[in-house]
């Protein structure tokens, strides 16, 4: 039998030798290369004729008959009978079977996502500026929760997350927020997107519809399409989400995902009316509507706006919040703030579906709210980003001249710059990437028949000394 091909081509070199002739008949044995009662040399034959070490042979041998490949009897060593290599050594039929694939649900959830970029380039949108966070302050914070932990910390969290962080949070949420909430309407989750996961699995039931925002989170339009909700895109206008008569009549909500202090993507701001016409028409519907503050704490001028959840004492909202852009994103801790109505119901839920974890980062977090250093660092990096913001206006002005038109900077860490129909913003975006720089599309945010034109600039993570530089390679992107 000839065997040299076994050997002929090189593994990686991080395979090592002993296990090369292993791979390559296990390779060949799946494949059907070697069909099933082949007999193959002995050991030592084997060993001669490929001019390596019998032990070499020997251990490929004896893995191959434990994985049951090979069956070694008083007859030799051949090849045992595979449903998959005999099928495999058959001849190729006209009509070839389809690989598995993902569910026809999680195909339809996992649209394409505008790229992120692990450098964090200029003008990626959603990247704080991770120069500045204070390390000293959460090391020693870290540090504390180790010295004092025990099981619970090591352990899975407790159920609604660790004790000293709901009552923090529920202290901060008072203050800055205005929300009267209890420790125990607050649940500790592992980020934005578990908790929408978990909304769209306790709050609704398979195939109930949920209303996202058009263009808007698309994150969210995953977690929702995973859960097997029916995705619905309402449209947004320049007071935030903006039903028609056409959606509650026939497209009844269930679940309703709004970003009503900083509409995501495009920045706009949902009015008061808006705001109590929603709950108005959510209750009468039956539906649940959940509010995600993703960056209210980077209000540009004056207060925020008043979160739904807290416009009346028994409105049908769950309120959202995360850490991962007044921190950073690597922490996945946020939290839902739950009615009270349904709050024990919700946690005790989550508890079964799910098992958090992070006690030594939860209790850290707690210390660092306790401790007054959360809301030291959200206005210091309220300031920087307020200048941020200034200096690239005022680049972009100059740049692009009296017909620029920019929306979005009232919070957040990005501005929309909305471009003319005869420049598409994907192909501006390509140009850009190619600049080196971390520019997204408006629409790839959107779904049809929705249609906007425009290009979302994060400025985060742009220090004032590089934003001219970073607007003149906008400028070429632009120009084509």
């Amino acid at each position: 039998m000839e065997l040299d091909w076994l050997l002929a081509s090189p593994l990686p070199a991080a395979v090592p030798r002993q296990r090369v002739l292993y791979l390559r008949l296990r390779e060949a044995i799946l494949s059907g290369r070697l069909p099933a009662d082949t007999c193959l040399p002995a050991s030592r034959s084997l060993a001669a004729t490929l001019g390596i070490a019998r032990n070499t042979v020997l251990f490929a041998y004896e893995q191959l008959v434990a994985e049951g490949c090979l069956v070694a009897d008083r007859q030799g060593t051949r090849v045992a009978l595979l449903p998959a290599a005999a099928c495999a050594a058959q001849p190729a039929s006209p009509v070839r079977e389809a690989s598995p694939t993902l569910s026809a649900r999680a195909a339809a959830a996992l649209q394409r996502e505008p790229a992120r970029d692990a450098e964090a380039l200029p003008f990626s949108p959603g990247v704080p500026d991770f120069g500045a966070f204070p390390f000293r302050a959460w090391r020693a914070c870290l540090e504390r929760a180790w010295r004092d932990a025990g099981w619970r910390q090591l352990g899975y969290a407790a159920h609604g997350g660790d004790p000293a962080l709901r009552a923090a949070l529920a202290g901060h949420l008072t203050s800055v927020r205005g929300l009267a909430v209890d420790p125990t309407q607050i649940l500790v989750t592992s980020g934005t997107q578990a908790a929408l996961d978990l909304c769209a699995r306790l709050l609704a039931d398979h195939g109930d519809t949920v209303w996202v925002e058009n263009p808007g989170y698309l994150a969210a339009r995953v977690a929702f399409g995973l859960a097997g909700l029916q995705v619905h895109d309402v449209a947004v206008d320049a007071e935030g989400l903006a039903p028609a008569s056409d959606d509650w009549q026939h497209r009844r909500p269930r679940l309703i995902m709004v970003t009503p202090s900083h509409q995501y993507p495009t920045g706009r701001v949902m009015s008061l009316p808006r705001r109590l016409a929603l709950i108005e028409r959510a209750r009468a519907a039956g539906a649940w509507i959940v509010e995600d503050d993703y960056d209210s704490e980077f209000r540009r001028a004056g207060p925020a706006p008043p979160a739904l959840f807290g416009l009346h004492a028994d409105a049908p909202v769950v309120y959202a919040g995360t850490f991962s852009k007044t921190l950073y994103p690597g922490l996945r801790l946020g939290y839902l703030v739950l009615p009270r109505t349904v709050a024990d119901d919700f946690i005790h839920a989550a508890a079964r579906a799910t098992r958090a974890g992070q006690g030594i980062e939860q209790r850290a977090l707690a210390d660092f709210i306790a401790r007054g250093h959360y809301t030291t660092h959200v206005r210091r990096m309220r300031a920087r980003y307020s200048a941020r913001q200034a200096a690239l206006r005022a680049a972009l002005q100059q740049a692009f001249g009296p017909g620029l038109v920019l929306s979005g900077g009232e919070a957040g860490l990005h501005l929309v710059m909305w471009l003319p129909a005869a420049l598409p913003d994907v192909a501006v975006a390509q140009r850009a990437a190619q600049l080196g720089l971390g520019v997204r599309a408006l629409s790839a945010y959107a779904r049809l028949p929705v249609r906007c034109n425009g290009l979302v600039l994060g400025y985060g993570n742009l220090d004032e000394g590089v934003v001219e530089g970073a607007v003149a390679r906008l400028k070429r992107a632009v120009a084509g």
